[in-house]
């Protein structure tokens, strides 16, 4: 507070060298008296625009609360001086003033240019009281010194003040505690907000549940439709079926494409980890399978064949290129045959047992 005094002050300095100026305002603020006597007396003013404002967020003030006592002046030209009131505490109690007063500028308004500014002022002193009562505050006198040399005195109308003090039970004569807060019946309006709230909340989560899943239903290796592998293996070698890719360049994709696509076949076809093995290795385990073994020595020459191509940068012959495609397609058309052949012949088997198992009418007899 007492740096906005000093700003003020060293606002209002400067265009009419002016002060102001108060008999208890301490010596710190750097202020100097001028001679009252110096200035013709002018007229009483009664003004309007004094305040009262507790320090505390309460609707009663009590024993001891601090409040600032002020007044209010708007449209004020910069340059004018005021002096301000003295205040006497009353050693026998009362009211009595806790600091100095202190002038806050609230508002600037501009004019026009050579024209001094327009200030809206607020004064004020700090004020408490230790004993419980009304009590009617002062009048605040405050002299006005003009540009013309002439003093106001403008008079703002006292302030009344109520003290409270905490209420005290006259039977124990304790102060009665501090009562609860006041509780009012919760309506139905004020509850269906929650009901629809958590109704919203459920249904979100219900479906956000379902959704999952029959994500994890639609994905799950139980439900997903995978082709078999002899119709993916024969899409797949069906590509390079009248490809350019015979030329020297290119007959490393060639052979690479047609050695991975069977992999994978054996892969799927005969539970063989093909694709992490060397063709001794798929070869070797190979001969524990039904397929014919002319019919392997034929992929296994092809395997080679692309471990020349791949790894050695061996060139094949034109004749080499032709045949590979079709022994390819052969090994997975026959392996499939045979896997058919083998899944009919134990149907039969199966139905021949269930005959068998079941007497005819003829025996019954």
């Amino acid at each position: 507070m007492r740096g906005a005094s000093i700003f003020l002050i060293a606002l209002l300095l400067p265009l009419a060298g002016g002060l102001i100026r108060g008999n208890d305002v301490p010596e710190g603020d750097a202020v100097r008296t001028a001679d009252s006597s110096a200035v013709a007396h002018g007229r009483v003013v009664p003004m309007k625009g004094a305040f009262l404002a507790s320090l505390h967020e309460r609707d009663s003030v009590l024993i001891a609360d601090q409040l600032r006592y002020g007044f209010e002046l708007r449209m004020v030209e910069e340059g004018t001086e005021f002096v301000l009131p003295q205040w006497h505490n009353n050693p026998n109690g009362g009211v009595m003033a806790v600091s100095s007063w202190t002038v806050d500028t609230v508002k600037v308004t501009k004019r026009k240019k050579g024209e001094p500014r327009l200030l809206d002022l607020q004064g004020s002193i700090l004020v408490t009281s230790f004993d419980e009562g009304d009590f009617v505050l002062p009048q605040i006198a405050l002299q006005r010194l003009s540009k013309d040399g002439v003093t106001d005195t403008l008079v703002f109308e006292p302030v009344q003040l109520q003290v409270r003090t905490m209420p005290v039970d006259t039977a124990t004569f304790k102060p009665h505690d501090i009562k609860g807060q006041v509780r009012y019946p919760v309506t139905f309006a004020e509850i269906i907000p929650w009901i629809l709230g958590v109704q919203a909340a459920a249904i979100l989560i219900v479906l956000g549940v379902c959704l999952v899943l029959v994500y994890r239903r639609r994905n799950s290796p139980e439900h997903s439709y995978r082709e078999p592998a002899h119709i993916v293996a024969l899409r797949r070698l069906d590509t390079y079926r009248g490809s350019k890719m015979w030329a020297p360049e290119k007959q490393k994709a060639f052979y690479s494409g047609i050695t991975d696509t069977l992999r994978e076949y054996i892969s799927s076809r005969y539970g063989i980890g093909a694709m992490e093995m060397t063709t001794a290795e798929i070869f070797g385990r190979m001969k524990d399978t039904d397929a014919p073994e002319e019919l392997l020595c034929e992929v296994r020459s092809l395997f080679e064949r692309a471990d020349f191509v791949k790894f050695a940068k061996h060139v094949a012959s034109e004749e080499e290129n032709a045949a590979a495609l079709p022994v390819a397609v052969r090994f997975v058309t026959d392996t499939y045959r045979s896997e058919i052949e083998s899944e009919d012949a134990g149907m039969v088997e199966t139905e021949g047992e269930v005959h068998e198992a079941v007497p005819s009418s003829e025996n019954k007899e």
